[in-house]
């Protein structure tokens, strides 16, 4: 069976409401973990407010999702000590199958996947950190030091050896790529790789209501986005905003939580209940 991709876009807005550091980066934290039980194959955060320059908000999510991502043992070598990471250690270890909690030499297996970074190169091709004790070989010498791939073991003597391959081709999940739309929510919207477009509001019929035709769609869509707004500004009010009809954009707008008890949802939290309720009933 081919790979679903799962997409979940959110907006940059998320963290404006947090005053502190410390909680926006646990906030995108909430997000990254949830993305990463479910499998979520890409995390798009787009611009949501065309009154005000989301740059810098856009860049700090940015940099902590692909924080999280990245495997502990290449942190050091692709993340400069920065004001931003101040508190990285909120952030919930992702535990997915490239984050191996062994980095041995005799833990490595002809087969195995691996997450490198190009360290230096030599006449035979370049030397890549994979997280164990002593560099790998890779016969390829066209990709930059300081360059993250994804590497496959091919073989294991006096040298290891690796060949790059794409993260698609490995058979078990790999964790998240990170997106950014910048340009508005009508650009994300139209974007025509999206086999099947969700939106979520409390606003929108029940989950319970649409579960049958989605189902229908789900099961034919290879790339499914997930979109989701802001506790300050929902779907409706983002596509309002750009002058938009969001149901001309969207296949379906449901609502996850229904007859919620509180006047707002967190979208860490809209996130994760609906990433669970959509696996449940579909499987990703």
């Amino acid at each position: 069976m081919a790979k679903k991709h799962v997409i979940v876009a959110f907006p940059a807005s998320v963290i404006s409401d947090t005053p502190h550091l410390r909680e926006k980066t646990a906030k995108i934290g909430y997000i990254g973990r949830a993305a990463a039980i479910f499998k979520v194959s890409e995390l798009i955060v787009y611009a949501d407010n065309p009154k005000v320059n989301q740059r810098k908000d856009i860049e700090l999510i940015v940099t902590w999702l692909n924080y999280m991502d990245t495997p502990q043992y290449l942190r050091k070598r692709l993340f400069e000590l920065k004001p931003e990471l101040q508190f990285a250690g909120v952030l919930p270890p992702l535990r997915t199958p490239h984050h191996p909690l062994r980095c041995s030499l005799r833990d490595l297996k002809v087969g195995d996947y691996r997450e490198g970074v190009v360290i230096s190169k030599n006449k035979e091709g370049a030397l890549v950190d994979v997280g164990i004790e002593r560099p790998v070989l890779l016969h390829n010498s066209q990709f930059e030091v300081n360059k993250r791939l994804t590497l496959k073991v091919v073989k294991i003597g006096e040298t290891v050896e690796v060949q790059n391959v794409d993260r698609a081709e490995v058979p078990h999940y790999w964790g998240f790529t990170v997106g950014v739309e910048n340009r508005s929510f009508r650009a994300l919207l139209e974007n025509p790789r999206f086999d099947l477009v969700v939106g979520t509001s409390k606003f929108a019929v029940s989950f319970q209501e649409t579960v049958q035709p989605l189902h229908e769609r789900w099961v034919k869509a290879k790339t499914v986005l997930l979109l989701f707004g802001s506790p300050t500004q929902g779907l409706f009010e983002i596509a309002k905003a750009e002058h938009l009809n969001i149901h001309d954009y969207v296949d379906f707008m449901v609502n996850t939580l229904p007859d919620q008890g509180t006047e707002t949802v967190r979208t860490e939290e809209a996130v994760i209940a609906t990433l669970a309720i959509f696996n449940m009933y579909f499987g990703f």
